[in-house]
């Protein structure tokens, strides 16, 4: 039982890190594409 629990716990902090990578990338890219946006407006 304990096996199981703890199997379940390394899965649930690899699912929350996997997300959270992703949604820093995603507000990576968003941040990047401002800067060239203001980039672009200033040329």
């Amino acid at each position: 039982m304990m096996r199981i629990m703890f199997m379940a716990l390394v899965l649930l902090a690899v699912m929350v890190s996997v997300t959270s990578c992703n949604m820093f990338r995603g507000a990576g890219r968003d941040v990047q594409s401002v800067g060239e946006a203001m980039e672009n407006a200033g040329r």
